[in-house]
Order: C-alpha cells, then structure tokens, then sequence
C-alpha cells in the first residue's frame, strides 16, 4: 500500500484493495476444512480463538471493479465484511453441513500459532480513519501522514545496504514504516 501510494503519479494511477479471507480461492480455509472432513479429519486449526474477516470471490471482484471506477490514485479500498469470524465456529459448523457431530464424528486440534501470526486480524489500524464512497459498503482507508517524498528509493537503498541481515532489515521497517510491529 505505501509503496502503490508512493508511486502514484506522474500520469499513472496506482491504488489498493484490503481483502478480508476471499472464501472458495486457493489458500482458503473452508476447502481445507472440507478435505479434512472428507477424509474423516481432524479439522486442524492454528488457535480456537482465532478470529478472521471473510469475503466471497464475488465480493473481492465487486471491491477492484469499484476501486478502480471511484479511484483516483494513491487510495485504499477496503469492503465492510461485517464482525470477523471465529476459526473454530466456522469448522463446527461446516462439520454441522456435512451432517456430522464436532467432536464426536470430527475432532478440532490446534495445532499453534505461527510466528508472526495474530488472534485477531485487523483492516484499520488506530493510524487510520474511513471515508465513505458512493459504495455503502465500501471505504477508503484514511492515512494520518502522507508517504514521503523519496520513501521507496531510501527504502530500497536502506535493503540493499543491509544485505541478507534480517536483524537490520526488520530494524529498517521498524524505523520507516509507523505500523510495523515485530512480534
């Protein structure tokens, strides 16, 4: 997103879309999940309190169709997907679908959280407000602090001096970008 916004301009228009999960694409959780009931499971997931906002394909393609009519460049469409979504209940439920009892029929384990992973998923930040679109449900996301001039150029020279030093490159996204966060 900082970068789309860093080089819109100059006669071309660059702008983003947040997705939530995109339900039914690859790297889905509900096909996972009806694999692994298929096969008699158990239903694997990283945490029972895991939480996560979901949208339909439709939703994803109707969020870039509207980004791109209303855009103007620099800005960030994001859809309002409603309240996220406990990872477990959707696995109970789906399990519920397939006409079976979770677990009795299909056992949930938690496998546990991969680093750098989150509990809870966030579209906004405490950075950030909306704006409101001609879309009720669709908003731009809105930056307390412009990109800098120069951002992406000192950015790239800042990685390339640091090399394949993780430990120097997580310290230049902790001192460029305001929301990165080590976890």
């Amino acid at each position: 997103e900082m970068a789309c916004q860093a080089l819109n301009g100059n006669g071309t228009h660059f702008l983003s879309v947040r997705f939530g999960n995109v339900l039914g694409s690859r790297g889905s959780v509900v096909p996972l999940f009806q694999e692994q009931i298929r096969r008699g499971g158990p239903l694997t997931l990283t945490h029972p309190d895991m939480r996560r906002y979901f949208m339909s394909i439709p939703e994803a393609v109707l969020l870039v169709f509207q980004a791109a009519h209303q855009g103007r460049g620099g800005e960030v469409f994001v859809l309002d997907m409603g309240e996220p979504v406990r990872i477990r209940d959707l696995a109970e439920n789906l399990i519920r679908l397939n006409g079976l009892e979770p677990g009795k029929d299909i056992e949930i384990v938690a496998t546990g959280m991969r680093p750098g992973e989150k509990l809870f998923e966030e579209l906004l930040t405490a950075e950030e407000g909306v704006d409101s679109t001609s879309h009720d449900k669709i908003y731009v996301a809105r930056f307390k602090e412009p990109i800098p001039a120069g951002f992406l150029e000192k950015m790239a020279a800042d990685c390339r001096a640091a090399g394949r030093d993780a430990k120097k490159i997580r310290a230049l996204f902790a001192a460029h970008i305001p929301t990165y966060h080590e976890e």
